[in-house]
């Protein structure tokens, strides 16, 4: 008899060193639906869906596809069977076209085996028409914004046509307009029967496309609802197993003297005559479209790109940064915008990516202070709740919003005036994000300066009390706390 389920999970389970990663898992997926996958980082979302796709093997359990039971020993065995998948974390081949990496692996090929990439080429433009994607297939990757790379992912993944496609945070990293695009590509592909099992922390992309929403926690099923039966909050309680009364905890600080002073600071091409003023016990925000140049005014700001002109001043007095350790000198810590790629030393441990940037504070007579390093980190873990088996583990087998929490206190461990954090919460769970907040207003009650970037509205709408918004590189307006809404910011962000 034909299974109204397309895949079929039971007791899946897989253990990593340490750490028990799936226990006892069992998920039913309804064949051409929207299913959606929610739990905070480290309950096991990606971990599953690497199993199905054939990259980990499970310790126990069974998969049924398609009614019938599978093993999967590879990427290469899942697509085979029909089943593509759009990763988290982008691994381009960088200085390879676009349409290299879209069929590698299957390259077209003409006469004595050579590739023929023209054949290549014409195959991929057809797909991005057919996806409405301008993307150019013969440029190098390397070349392509993040937004355009992830929009690649997304190509390749329905390039396969799959009849299952799992798609892991595919709107971490894409606009607004890209976001549209991809949830008209989903309707298309559901309206031909094809399934997808969507993964996403925010939560009105979940109630928008989701037919059913599978809950799991710490590695466990919590279990199965259609989309329709849940609320926001009933989904936030069966993730977090509690309540969480404020996501957004902003609590009042005093707000005193002027601590960073921007004028007129201008990267020819980049963005231009950008200024701005952030106090003592602030959080300002910085909201605009992605590309509008926010992070690339608070890079400046931190010396990692030279400006052509313009000043910057702190404490009233004009500085010269021209490179990090001068920020960090002038007592500044960055955020940075994807701990993947320029926050976390990923082979590194815990506690070398926490002292990473203040290791001079523990070096004495030409080496350095073992203990007095494991005092501080183990200090900084548990004030930022960081959950590692111990200090030693790399930093690569935390959770996204444990990682986060390790590279905030590697910052706080230079104690810094001015804390400038780029996307703070992205692609981190709901009682992370919660957290994450939470130490804000502390750190802003304790007279730090706070510059928060954030493409998240309500983000910045509930954390920020001034927000200034860019738009094509320069600054168009700034908003009080108490003047700014959704409308207002987006007004500015596209005028």
């Amino acid at each position: 008899m034909d299974s109204e389920y397309i895949l079929e999970l039971d007791g899946v389970t897989k253990e990593f060193p340490g750490v028990k990663a799936l226990d006892n898992i069992r998920l039913k997926v309804r064949k051409g639906t929207v299913h959606a996958l929610m739990g905070e980082n480290g309950a096991g979302k990606s971990t599953l869906m690497k199993i199905i796709f054939g990259i980990y093997t499970p310790d126990s359990g069974t998969i049924r596809y398609k009614g019938e039971s599978v093993k999967l020993n590879g990427s290469r065995d899942a697509i085979r069977l029909g089943i593509s998948m759009i990763h988290q974390e982008l691994s381009p081949i960088p200085h390879m076209t676009v349409a290299e990496n879209i069929f590698l692996g299957r390259e077209e090929t003409k006469g004595f085996g050579w590739i023929n990439r023209k054949k290549m080429d014409e195959e991929a433009r057809r797909l991005f028409q057919e996806l409405n994607m301008n993307i150019d297939p013969r440029a190098k990757m390397v070349d392509l914004s993040i937004a355009n790379m992830q929009m690649v992912e997304i190509a390749t993944a329905v390039s396969h046509n799959a009849d299952l496609i799992i798609m892991d945070e595919p709107t971490s990293a894409i606009t607004e307009k890209e976001v549209e695009q991809l949830f008209s590509i989903i309707a298309s592909l559901k309206a031909k029967g094809v399934t997808i099992i969507y993964i996403s922390h925010k939560m009105d992309e979940i109630f928008r496309i989701s037919d059913d929403i599978t809950v799991f926690r710490d590695g466990q099923y919590i279990g199965t609802k259609a989309a329709a039966d849940l609320t926001q909050d009933t989904l936030i309680q069966m993730m977090v197993g509690r309540e969480i009364k404020q996501v957004f905890h902003k609590e009042p600080a005093p707000i005193e003297e002027v601590v960073l002073s921007v004028r007129n600071l201008t990267r020819k091409g980049v963005f231009e005559d950008v200024s701005f003023e952030v106090r003592k016990g602030e959080i300002l925000g910085i909201a605009g479209l992605m590309g509008s140049g926010r992070t690339e005014v608070i890079e400046t700001i931190f010396g990692i790109h030279p400006a052509d002109s313009g000043e910057i001043h702190i404490r009233g007095k004009k500085v010269a940064i021209k490179s990090p350790q001068d920020a960090i000198r002038q007592k500044i810590g960055l955020l940075t915008e994807d701990r993947k790629i320029t926050g976390a030393f990923l082979p590194l441990s815990v506690k070398d990516n926490m002292i990473i940037s203040s290791i001079d504070n523990f070096i004495g007579k030409g080496y350095i202070k073992g203990k007095l390093v494991n005092d501080m980190c183990k200090a900084f873990v548990e004030r930022l709740n960081v959950k590692t088996p111990s200090l030693n583990q790399q930093i690569m087998n935390l959770s996204g919003g444990n990682q986060q929490k390790v590279l905030l206190g590697r910052w706080l461990m230079n104690n810094p005036d001015i804390l400038i954090l780029d996307e703070p919460t992205r692609g981190i769970d709901i009682g992370a994000k919660a957290e994450i907040h939470k130490l804000m207003s502390r750190l802003a009650q304790t007279g730090k300066a706070i510059i928060m970037v954030s493409s998240e509205l309500p983000e910045v709408l509930g954390m920020s009390d001034r927000i200034v918004v860019m738009h094509e590189g320069r600054r168009k307006g700034e908003l009080s706390r108490d003047k700014a809404s959704q409308e207002s910011i987006m007004e500015l962000a596209y005028s």
